[in-house]
């Protein structure tokens, strides 16, 4: 009988521990965004990316227009993109359209949020709130969710897209102007 309980408990734990895991979905209008989440920061790395999956469920185009974190003294929308087999970054100054039955992901290596003039590091197990502006939807805050430094995608597993991320450059250290 202890050895049931014993057993019971375990699975208890562990599932307990993966859904706390999870970034909780956040809804603003017609939109829903999930799986918010970063990487953690090696020490005095001025820089951090977020990335989350915004779902459009309604039937009109919505626009993230901007992006801002108390934990940065500057937030945009950036891209990434081969241009002639070099790998170019750039903030989209217009922002990033979700159109209506259609869901955008940023993530490693894509579009993305980049958190610049850190005013402190992310820990793994943090959660870094970020407030997105959306055009239609408004203003909304979400938590993203602190991985470990060399996550790929949320809970530290999986595959984000089809590029091969260690081939991809760490903004951790990278200096923006």
């Amino acid at each position: 009988m202890n050895r049931i309980n014993l057993s019971l408990l375990a699975v208890a734990m562990l599932l307990g521990t993966s859904a706390g895991v999870a970034a909780e979905d956040v809804k603003a209008g017609d939109l829903v965004i999930s799986q918010a989440w970063s990487r953690a920061t090696p020490g005095g790395a001025k820089v951090a990316g977020g990335y989350l999956t915004i779902e459009n469920k309604g039937s009109a185009a919505d626009r993230l227009v901007s992006v801002s974190a108390d934990i940065a003294g500057k937030a945009e929308i950036h891209e990434m993109a081969m241009d002639n087999g070099v790998m170019k970054m750039r903030a989209l100054d217009k922002g990033l359209a979700i159109e209506p039955g259609k869901t955008v992901k940023l993530a490693p290596g894509g579009n993305h949020l980049m958190l610049q003039e850190l005013k402190g590091p992310f820990k793994q197990g943090d959660k870094v709130p970020v407030t997105l502006q959306f055009e239609k939807a408004g203003k909304v805050t979400v938590a993203l969710d602190v991985q470990g430094v060399g996550a790929q995608a949320p809970g530290g597993g999986g595959h984000s897209g089809h590029m091969d991320m260690k081939k991809m450059p760490d903004h951790s250290g990278m200096k923006m102007k």
